[in-house]
């Protein structure tokens, strides 16, 4: 053969040979999805079992995910049931496990561990519990199927925690934080008292649970019930009802108990009693339905919490936190070890605008009969008093009051617990100066002009058929101008002038100073309403609103406020509660001139020294202000009966405006005057 022939016959067959050595080809993505895949699976698998966490849904996390070696250490019972129980003990509102992937793609291999760093957040009744981890994964086949699974042990419930430990919440009560008045005098206070409690292995007997309730005047079902809530453990201390420190025959009493205990605490008391119990409200322990409303925000099924007034409205800021020390007792003895602690804080000390004193003064004058007042300082809009009378006593309702006392209470004809400071009422005369405002401001009422009027009443024409206004005092000299009507409240003036001002610019007018608005207060009140619709059906509902009768009605504070502008150039100011803050926040201006508002100050002034409001007419204040009697006129039961107004103020130092109601005055001979007798009290009492 030709030696070049030769040469290329043995090129080709090294070419075969050469191919024939190398292994069978694969696609090139093939590594590379292999561990794409493997990486996919672990990571997918951790944050599904994180999920699961987050959702406390621990059964599932048990079953679906935990390694061989985890269940056969720990079982279902310390994985599923002692995590629930210690959560639940904690009173856990939200788990929120996360995972932060790495930066960098990393190749999780079957036969090693996959491990992710996660950071662990448990809301719980004494704050948040927040603690770092590693997820451990491992690869195992179970039930002939391959997948990755959780490496778990006790310290992912809580640090240090460990298999065998008994686990003990101690619970530090949080300190609520007190309101006080403008000058610091304290209203819902802390005081010192004992805490009543019993340990349930200790406390086995029928006879001890019926000794008990004696002395501490409860029922037995009471005591029942605090023994069987879902987080007690024999060897918890109960708590069963607090005691004041200064109630020392009680503890005595309950110390002779076999099987209780006390604890120090701090007792809710409310030092001015019922003439602040509307406003402050008070507190008791959480119902079930309130605890299922408020399970997230940290509330345990002990916890006391505001149930009525301002405990309730600013139970956010009077609350605090509680604090709480979690215990592990190991298994093999020794002092036990704190794997959490989370001390109490306190809540907020309140500082009111309200001056106790003068409150307490308000409810006195009273003297239990019902009705309302409230005082507002003219150049602030500062609530200086809100009551309602008659009263309750709030310590009771903390003491633990009785259910015969509490029907005691609600049959009270006199509705002691019904809040009269939240409701509207019908105004009477009162509003006559907020007419004569509107009057003069719309020049609808010229002050100089007089009017003749004759009679004890005046219909505008005979299409009112029986209907009349009439007035008390015929005998007033003609003509009768503005400051006759104001000092003499005359109904028939104010009722022609509420015509000629007309029914568009009267409805005005009034949503001028505030009426249909909702008062812009803390607390809810009633809103001031001209008409049950709104609007005047006839002329002569026209005439009997200008001098508050018809359907107006109003609320006692909103009545104080619409005399500010009277006092102070023109402007009605929302009512402050809170002293903290720094400016007056303008409600309504441009109300009435300097000039108009004079005329009224001096009519009113008058309306005590010259009127039927004699009985402020005192040598010690210059009381000036103006009365009202107004028939309820609405319901059949009410016909015949009159509620007595006054509001008044020192003319010469005007720091407080007080409005005052009185239910049921007619039978006193004088009329409101007797309502306005009580303002001048108060105001006297005041000034000292």
């Amino acid at each position: 053969m030709d030696k070049k022939l030769l040469g290329i016959f043995a090129f080709i067959v090294l070419i075969i040979l050469l191919a024939g050595c190398q292994e069978e080809p694969q696609e090139e993505s093939a590594p590379d999805e292999a561990v794409a895949e493997e990486t996919s699976e672990a990571e997918t698998r951790a944050q599904q079992y994180i999920e699961l966490w987050n959702n406390q849904e621990f059964s599932k996390m048990y079953g679906s995910f935990l390694n061989k070696g985890s269940k056969d250490v720990y079982g279902s019972l310390n994985f599923v049931t002692w995590q629930e129980d210690i959560y639940e003990q904690l009173g856990v509102s939200d788990v929120n496990v996360t995972y932060l992937p790495p930066e960098e793609a990393v190749e999780y291999s079957k036969d090693t561990p996959a491990d992710f760093d996660i950071q662990v957040e448990i809301e719980t009744l004494a704050g948040p519990v927040e603690f770092e981890q590693t997820l451990t994964l491992l690869h195992e086949t179970h039930d002939e199927m391959e997948d990755w699974f959780v490496e778990w042990d006790p310290s992912f419930i809580l640090p240090r925690l460990e298999l065998g430990d008994q686990v003990e919440v101690q619970m530090t009560e949080a300190v609520r934080g007190e309101l006080v008045d403008r000058n610091d005098r304290p209203i819902a206070a802390n005081s010192e008292a004992m805490t009543v409690g019993v340990v349930p292995q200790n406390f086995t007997s029928p006879e001890q649970k019926q000794k008990l309730a004696r002395a501490l005047e409860i029922d037995v079902k009471e005591i029942d019930a605090a023994m069987n809530k879902s987080w007690v453990q024999p060897h918890y201390f109960v708590p069963i009802k607090q005691v004041p420190a200064s109630d020392q025959l009680t503890l005595d009493r309950v110390f002779a108990v076999p099987g209780t205990q006390q604890e120090k605490s701090t007792f809710r008391e409310y030092p001015y009693g019922e003439a602040l119990a509307h406003l402050t409200g008070y507190i008791g322990q959480i119902t079930a339905e309130q605890l299922e409303e408020l399970e997230d925000q940290g509330y345990g099924p002990n916890d006391m919490i505001g149930r009525q007034g301002l405990e309730r409205a600013l139970e956010e800021r009077l609350r605090g936190k509680p604090g709480v020390k979690v215990l592990a007792h190991r298994a093999s003895g020794g002092d036990p070890v704190t794997v959490f602690e989370n001390d109490a804080g306190e809540g907020e000390v309140v500082k009111l605008t309200i001056d106790a004193e003068l409150q307490k003064s308000i409810f006195e004058s009273m003297g239990g009969e019902p009705g309302a007042s409230a005082a507002v300082h003219p150049e602030t809009g500062e609530t200086l008093a809100l009551v309602s009378s008659p009263s309750y006593d709030p310590n009771e309702f903390l003491k633990g009051i009785t259910g015969s006392r509490y029907q005691e209470l609600s049959d009270d004809p006199n509705k002691p617990l019904f809040n009269r400071f939240a409701a509207s009422y019908s105004p009477g005369s009162t509003i006559k100066p907020i007419t004569a405002a509107i009057g003069l401001e719309t020049g609808a009422i010229d002050p100089e002009e007089g009017v003749t009027i004759e009679g004890e009443s005046w219909q505008l024409n005979a299409s009112w058929g029986g209907f009349h206004i009439t007035r008390l005092h015929p005998e007033i000299e003609n003509p009768v101008d503005l400051h006759k009507a104001l000092v003499y409240s005359d109904n028939i003036y104010f009722a022609q002038k509420g015509l000629e001002i007309g029914r568009e610019e009267m409805i005005a007018g009034y949503e001028n100073f505030g009426f249909t608005d909702n008062i812009p207060f803390l607390l809810n009140l009633q809103p001031s309403q001209i008409t049950s619709k709104g609007t005047f059906g006839s002329d002569g509902q026209t005439a009997d609103t200008a001098y508050g009768q018809g359907q107006m009605l109003v609320n006692v504070l909103h009545l104080a406020a619409m005399y500010e502008p009277i006092l102070n150039g023109g402007t009605m100011y929302e009512a402050s509660l809170f002293l903290e803050e720094d400016e007056p926040v303008v409600w309504k201006e441009g109300l009435i001139s300097d000039d108009n508002a004079e005329l009224l100050r001096t009519a009113m002034r008058s309306a005590v020294t010259d009127g039927y409001a004699q009985s402020a007419n005192i040598g010690e204040v210059a009381v000036a202000g103006k009365t009202g009697t107004a028939e309820l006129k609405m319901r059949t039961e009410d016909e015949g009966k009159e509620n007595g107004w006054f509001v008044g103020y020192d003319s010469d130092n005007p720091n407080a405006i007080i409005a005052m109601m009185i239910e049921g005055i007619e039978d006193e001979s004088n009329g409101s005057d007797y309502v306005a007798a009580k303002v001048a009290s108060v105001l006297k009492k005041h000034k000292e």
